[in-house]
């Protein structure tokens, strides 16, 4: 999507779809930027349709015009309480309006559109707008649904306009990988995507196959992969800019299906599981927009990939394995698989020594139960930068909520009587029990934020600018602490 920027004074020009967001409590004055002859109409929608603008809420008015087919009006909800998700919200039910039209190009009034993070939430709620994934489905003739190729904004940054249409086309990208099902990506095609992306955007790649695995020790990766056709691999990528200011480590839970493994899950709940992968997505959707971004933040994206299965070979309970770093785990549940790929993935990527590690992780239902389905956990072993993500992370759009790590009678049950930690310490507290365990694996010292993105990783029923299935939930958050780290040091 080509942008163009339009300044106050000239209006917005005649494209294919003209779009206004507005505040509740709007004024017939807020419609000055359409022309005359179309601000009239949308009045008459208005008042007929009762539309008042609340948060979220959009009206397209069909036009009898030769250059414009409809507007579209996006509610932002009050003003005085308006956040910066309001107006990627409104973007997107603009954008998605003319979509659905198959309008090839797109006006919109937004107001606000000058500051720097709402342009750069505009852009993001653009480029989620034309987001669907239908590739296994036969063509319906009735569709029109086509991305606009260009879209005028009022008074839009430019600058920050791209950078959030690029971090919103990388979600989509780590959506497409996610949404792809088990018998299409797996530990080696996985593999394969990597390196098509390491080829794409010129990334150094290392791509260890079971026998390198084994080599290196790394056998709680290999343990969780043993009961399926396809071996593990873990994946590194790395993003090396000329002289970076700072080195970080995006690590993903890479299960590309999940059955539990000889624990093995109902039926019902291995539906979606295809979306375990989701944080490993994650981790390409972010190593793609550093390297489109041209930050000058290096970045390894560092995969754990494995298929959990039953099978001959399968990792049992009250297995005994030991991990990269030399610790030992006990094995109480083979569906608490992903702590332990992450338990290799995690030492490993310590072992590059970078200034601080990001693991995301579809991890536990503890997760869901205690946030519910549209927050994301975190958990850290360092408050100031945990604190600093969370700053950065809350222009987003990506709700995170800080849950403790310093309970110690909840240590106490990752303790295993036969080895150094156990993998699974029950219900209660289990979200805070599967980030302690992974602690054990990030070296003592080294700034950690665990995300725990299951709650949040899979939309059942369409909600906000989500369509159902992979969300790549943390992909956001993720650059906006990467851009405000990049903004805080060159300003210093």
């Amino acid at each position: 999507m080509k942008f163009e920027i339009v300044k106050s004074g000239s209006g917005i020009g005649r494209k294919n779809v003209l779009g206004v967001a507005l505040y509740e409590n709007f004024t017939p004055e807020d419609l000055d930027t359409l022309p005359s002859d179309i601000a009239l109409p949308a009045e008459i929608y208005i008042q007929r349709e009762n539309f008042r603008a609340k948060r979220g809420s959009v009206l397209a008015a069909p036009l009898a015009n030769e250059d414009t087919r409809c507007v579209a009006l996006a509610g932002l909800g009050p003003r005085e309480s308006a956040k910066t998700d309001d107006y990627r919200l409104a973007a997107f039910n603009i954008v998605r309006t003319a979509a659905s039209r198959g309008a090839s190009s797109v006006s919109m009034s937004i107001p606000g559109a000058s500051d720097r993070l709402i342009s750069r939430a505009i852009g993001e709620g653009a480029a989620l707008a034309c987001y669907r994934f239908e590739k296994y489905r036969a063509p319906d003739e009735d569709d029109r649904f086509a991305a606009p190729e260009t879209a005028e904004i009022l008074d839009g940054d430019a600058k920050a306009l791209s950078e959030g249409f690029t971090i919103g086309e990388c979600q989509c990208y780590a959506r497409d990988v996610a949404n792809e099902p088990g018998n299409v990506i797996n530990p080696g095609t996985l593999a394969e995507t990597a390196n098509d992306l390491a080829l794409e955007k010129g990334f150094k790649i290392k791509v260890f196959d079971e026998s390198e695995l084994a080599a290196k020790g790394m056998n709680a990766l290999l343990s969780v992969g043993k009961g399926s056709a396809a071996p593990p691999r873990l994946i590194h990528l790395e993003y090396a800019p000329k002289s970076p200011i700072a080195t970080t480590a995006i690590v993903g839970k890479g299960i590309t299906f999940d059955s539990g493994g000889l624990d093995i899950k109902p039926a019902d709940s291995m539906l979606t599981m295809k979306g375990d992968k989701t944080g490993a997505c994650v981790a390409l959707g972010v190593i793609k927009a550093a390297s489109e971004l041209k930050l000058p933040i290096a970045v390894h994206a560092v995969i754990g990939a494995a298929e959990n299965m039953p099978g001959g070979n399968s990792y049992r309970p009250d297995d005994i394995i030991r991990a990269y770093n030399g610790k030992t785990i006990e094995i109480n549940n083979t569906d608490a698989e992903g702590r332990v790929t992450l338990a290799d993935t995690l030492a490993y990527a310590c072992g590059l020594k970078p200034d601080n590690v990001i693991d995301v992780a579809t991890l536990t239902g503890a997760c869901a139960v205690a946030l519910g389905s549209t927050t994301a956990g975190l958990f850290t072993n360092d408050d100031k930068f945990g604190a600093e993500f969370l700053a950065a992370a809350a222009t987003s759009g990506e709700r995170f909520w800080k849950l403790p790590m310093d309970d110690e009678n909840l240590r106490k049950k990752i303790k295993s009587p036969v080895a150094d930690v156990v993998n699974s310490a029950g219900r209660y507290g289990g979200a805070i029990t599967a980030a302690m365990f992974l602690e054990n694996f990030v070296e003592k010292g080294r700034p950690w934020i665990h995300l725990d993105i299951a709650a949040a990783d899979f939309v059942k029923e369409p909600y906000s600018y989500y369509i159902k299935g992979a969300t790549a939930y943390g992909l956001r958050g993720i650059m906006a602490w990467l851009l405000d780290l990049a903004s805080r040091i060159t300003d210093r």
